[in-house]
């Protein structure tokens, strides 16, 4: 499928009208919009050299009984325009050479907002749950077109929490009101009108990639007003461009591309410069999450693995864990550095470990019933602190197992991203777990990848390009051979231990 935009077809607003031609330097912005803050990079198009930052605070969201999670929607806008003062201040001739910016956040947080778009309640978040019922309904009302997506409804899905909020309004309310995601409400403060979505932020809303249609079977069942959802178009299409109201709060110049984003995972996966069929990356935080680029869409009977589309119509499959990072979270982070070092002259664990701290695994597998364990007790701190890391690496590995069962192929090296990819000692293992090496990206952030997007049609023809100029090539972590025989070992007595567990088919 062909790019969304070409040198030879130039971009169009929402109205229809032909956009200039983008200057020949400047920076592109991107913007991430999190769970606490804002984060703004500007960045040179040409080499991906970050020239300015900015943040800015969001208030926490607001947690209840049954699963609830809100935030205050009108806090966006302030503190993304405020995040942008602090950015475009620090560019030259007061950020008037910005060629395009983009927004990403949070996956499937929402609001339903009236005719001119202001918020008529709090956002409802991307892990609220009070909907899992109606959730369970909309899996089953649209069952046959989920299973051609390889997608489920699951119980923190956004379809859901639209119903909730279709059922809540009264019958008699005005036609105007609409369903905004984080990116649509703060587009149309930039832009001054109602903006169009990408079809990554609506994909746990209800909308179809494959097709190119939101699942009306779905919304019928659960009583969406059709109306209120936007018009769905490919990430890093032009949206609009920069009002003057909104140049005066941010300091960005009047007429500059609003450009579509992703979601805050896909951005960090385009940020490390997988951006191609076969290449993926592994993004170690607070959960592992593995994601990639196919030709074609992925399909997993299990449901552990699931798809977005990619701005150039390949796919995205990708899968979290329940574990990760977290597997550390009782380390004190100023402890890290020791513990690495006294694990790194350890060598490999005498022992196996599954380093879950929460109930249920939901990617390489899935299960409900899964359960942290050990199969050794280490009395030294560093060795438990070696196991831990050593069984997030199993787990990246048999996750590269599970895509590649899928008839997928993974190029090596595999890219790495966030915070735990900071850890030389763990990089190594994860190599020498996986079998190949390792290339550690820098600044590969939510901000970075919007970025990306943002350059798109403009300074670059495709995404392919953007990435090629703007993600460094980051440096190479090798497998150890002197501890490959090790951790296999290790790693067939956990897989072992999870098949007899019943965890792992």
């Amino acid at each position: 499928m062909r790019p969304t935009t070409t040198p030879s077809e130039p971009d169009r607003t929402a109205d229809g009208s032909a956009s200039p031609p983008a200057p020949s330097s400047g920076v592109v912005v991107g913007i991430d919009v999190a769970t606490a803050n804002v984060r703004v990079l500007c960045v040179d198009p040409a080499d991906g050299r970050v020239a300015a930052t900015g943040g800015a605070p969001l208030p926490p969201p607001e947690r209840g009984p049954g699963g609830r999670a809100e935030q205050d929607a009108r806090a966006w806008w302030p503190a993304v325009a405020a995040a942008l003062r602090k950015a475009t201040s620090q560019l030259p001739r007061g950020g008037r050479e910005v060629l395009g910016l983009a927004v990403s956040a949070t996956s499937g947080t929402i609001v339903l907002a009236d005719g001119a778009g202001e918020p008529l309640g709090p956002a409802l978040m991307y892990d609220d749950r009070r909907a899992a019922d109606r959730n369970a309904l909309a899996q089953q009302a649209a069952a046959p077109r989920w299973a051609e997506l390889g997608i489920s409804v699951g119980p923190t899905a956004a379809l859901g929490r639209i119903a909730e909020l279709a059922a809540a309004t009264p019958s008699g309310a005005p036609g105007a009101r609409r369903l905004l995601h984080t990116p649509d409400l703060l587009g149309l403060h930039l832009t001054g009108h109602p903006v169009p979505v990408d079809w990554s932020h609506t994909l746990k809303s209800g909308y179809d990639p494959l097709r190119g249609e939101w699942a009306a079977e779905a919304l019928d069942a659960l009583g969406i007003p059709a109306h209120w959802l936007p018009e769905v178009l490919p990430p890093a299409s032009l949206a609009g461009r920069v009002c003057a109201g909104a140049a005066a709060e941010t300091g960005l110049p009047a007429g500059a591309p609003v450009r579509l984003g992703m979601t805050d995972g896909c951005c960090g996966q385009l940020a490390t410069g997988a951006v191609s069929p076969g290449q993926f990356v592994g993004i170690l935080g607070t959960t592992y999450v593995l994601k990639g680029v196919t030709e074609q869409l992925v399909k997993d009977p299990s449901g552990a693995l699931y798809s977005h589309r990619h701005p150039d119509g390949w796919w995205l499959p990708g899968g979290a864990s329940n574990t990760g990072g977290e597997a550390l979270a009782d380390t004190p982070a100023e402890k890290l550095a020791a513990l690495d070092e006294a694990a790194a002259r350890l060598g490999p664990a005498p022992f196996a470990a599954y380093p879950l701290r929460r109930e249920g695994e939901r990617f390489p597998f899935v299960s409900g019933a899964a359960r942290g364990f050990s199969l050794g007790r280490g009395d030294d701190e560093a060795v438990r602190h070696r196991a831990a890391l050593e069984g997030v690496a199993f787990l990246e590995r048999l996750a590269l197992e599970r895509v590649r069962a899928l008839g997928v192929t993974v190029e090596a090296p595999l890219s790495t991203a966030g915070g735990g990819s900071r850890s030389g000692l763990w990089n190594r293992i994860r190599a020498t777990a996986l079998g190949i090496p390792l290339r550690v990206v820098d600044r590969a952030e939510t901000a970075a990848g919007a970025a990306l997007l943002a350059a798109v049609g403009g300074p670059h023809p495709d995404l392919a390009s953007a990435a090629a100029a703007m993600v460094g090539p980051g440096r190479l972590v090798h497998p150890d051979p002197a501890e490959r025989d090790a951790l296999d070992a290790s790693y067939a007595a956990l897989t072992a231990a999870l098949r007899e567990r019943g965890w792992l088919s």
